[in-house]
């Protein structure tokens, strides 16, 4: 094992280094394997009292084994964990709640119809209880809350909250039951600039009263600002060990991927051409978070534009809609000269390409082999059938042409698509979508790249979003919707906010700051002053 240390403190880490007395957390030597596959390779890791340790690594690496085996749902093969000086039971789920070690998900697991109360006490009572304490269960919620800065209203429906309201619930379920470690899984994935510096501003109150935590996400930047030690798993090996002080994100990718990573650089502008697809006043039916309201866009060659919002304002309805799965129910949505057909078929053989959000229940069918993934959308098309009959010859070779071209790894044509990897899954959906067989249907015109890097590592990110710019540079007009604010800033030629089914002026990057951008995704603020602006989210008939 290569355990790196960085050279040099910084001063942006002003925080004490939390390595004094005894680990309140150690796992040492844990081993994990599923079949021939080492998930986990003799990894030795501490936690201290009052330090927040960031675990990073690209996906497949051994993060989320090494956090089951801590929780009980793997047992390792060989190791051993030991919480507060005590050995951890192996294998129980239970063993790990009893000993103060908490966790909480990027995907939240709360009732909406419930209250803050009933969702924090829900299953902390033996069902034997003739009643429900509630009075002491809300005084002992109130004292939580306060003493670690997260105050919610206990008798608050979870389903009126906002989504970093959501995550205080969360973090004061584990809270509430006693957790002195807390594990926080991408804690910033669904939340504005604004509330992540309230998380920020949790965390420091946190630890500064002795909690430790780990912190697992992608992010880089907030890695390096909210974590004292940083530890890098590559291939299920622990590969470096540092302290953030004097660290960089260029050493950190470097650790993550086994290489160092170029940067990408200023994006040339390119010239934008003429409008590909045009909404006008645009509304669809839904519930009242996932539905347009009036939403006027217009989408033109050679140009990326990047819509960020909270996830569920509206951005599953967008893009449904451009791909043919959601109606219009008022205004107007044109694809050129003609109407936007409401039929995904049609829209591929006129050019669209899609990359959905859910790449695992919507992007490919999991237990079909990856060349029937590979041409599902087009295999009624001319390429690849003929008198009713699949041309199996053709469809085999285009998709391993598209395996090739996009360099999807972990297994032969005729491997379960389920078995991939998170990013080479995601590979194969966009070979699918940019690298369309020749002679069948239009040219690419309009890429619709909803949440294109969803949960892929760092190495993973770099590629996807290549293939994507390449698209534009190409011509191709591409609307991309992630609530990675980073990526929006980064990718976007204009950009545009969604707040509650409404979409506000879709104006130059240049004109908007992280500040700007999060207030509009709160429904707080107004669009950038320019002389295209209109009103941020104008008020519309619902």
């Amino acid at each position: 094992m290569q355990v790196a240390a960085a050279a040099g403190p910084a001063a942006q880490h002003a925080r004490r280094a939390g390595t004094g007395g005894a680990p309140v957390l150690r796992l040492q030597g844990i081993t994990k394997r599923f079949g021939t596959v080492v998930a986990n390779d003799d990894v030795s890791l501490a936690l201290h009292a009052g330090e927040v340790l960031a675990l990073l690594g690209e996906n497949g690496a051994g993060k989320s084994t090494l956090m089951s085996i801590l929780f009980g749902h793997y047992r390792a093969d060989a190791g051993s964990i030991e919480a507060f000086g005590r050995p951890l039971a192996p294998g129980q789920p239970q063993a790990a709640l009893d000993a103060g070690i908490g966790m909480v998900h990027q995907h939240f697991t709360l009732a909406d119809n419930l209250s803050v109360l009933d969702n924090v006490v829900l299953g902390t009572e033996p069902l034997w209880w003739p009643f429900s304490r509630r009075s002491a269960a809300r005084q002992r919620l109130q004292a939580v809350g306060e003493r670690f800065g997260l105050r919610v209203d206990p008798d608050a429906r979870i389903g009126a909250l906002s989504v970093g309201e959501r995550q205080r619930v969360e973090i004061l379920k584990a809270l509430y039951r006693g957790a002195r470690i807390l594990i926080l899984d991408e804690p910033t994935a669904v939340l504005t600039p604004q509330e992540s510096e309230s998380l920020f501003a949790t965390l420091a109150q946190m630890v500064a009263q002795g909690l430790s935590v780990i912190f697992i996400s992608h992010k880089l930047a907030e890695v390096l600002r909210v974590s004292d030690r940083l530890a890098v798993l590559r291939g299920g090996r622990l590969v470096a060990e540092a302290p953030a002080a004097g660290t960089s994100a260029a050493q950190l990718a470097a650790w993550m991927v086994g290489r160092a990573l170029q940067p990408a650089g200023q994006r040339p502008a390119t010239a934008v051409g003429a409008p590909v697809c045009t909404l006008e006043a645009v509304h669809t039916a839904g519930s009242a978070r996932d539905r347009l309201r009036g939403v006027s866009l217009q989408l033109r060659r050679g140009e990326i534009v990047a819509v960020a919002g909270v996830s569920g304002n509206g951005q599953v309805a967008l893009a449904e809609l451009l791909c043919g799965t959601r109606r219009a129910v008022a205004g107007r949505a044109l694809l050129g000269d003609g109407p936007l057909p409401p039929s995904p078929a049609r829209l591929v053989r006129q050019g669209v390409a899609r990359i959905p959000e859910d790449r695992h229940a919507v992007g490919v069918v999991g237990e079909l082999p990856i060349w029937e993934n590979a041409v599902s959308e087009r295999l009624r098309g001319r390429a690849f059938s003929r008198g009713g009959w699949v041309r199996r010859a053709a469809a085999r070779a285009h998709a391993a042409d598209i395996v090739q071209a996009f360099d999807v790894r972990g297994g032969g044509p005729d491997t379960p698509a389920r078995s991939l990897s998170g990013g080479n899954m995601q590979k194969l959906i966009l070979g699918r979508a940019l690298r369309p067989p020749p002679g069948d249907g239009a040219p690419l015109q309009l890429v619709v790249a909803h949440q294109p890097t969803w949960g892929l590592d760092i190495g993973a990110v770099a590629y996807v979003q290549a293939q994507i710019l390449a698209a534009r540079d190409a011509g191709a007009a591409v609307l991309l919707v992630s609530d990675d604010l980073d990526e929006v800033m980064a990718m976007g030629d204009r950009i545009a906010v969604m707040h509650e089914g409404r979409l506000s002026a879709a104006l130059p990057a240049a004109a908007w700051s992280r500040d700007t951008i999060g207030l509009a995704m709160a429904g707080a603020g107004a669009v950038p002053d320019s002389t295209a602006a209109a009103p941020a989210f104008p008020e519309t008939a619902a």
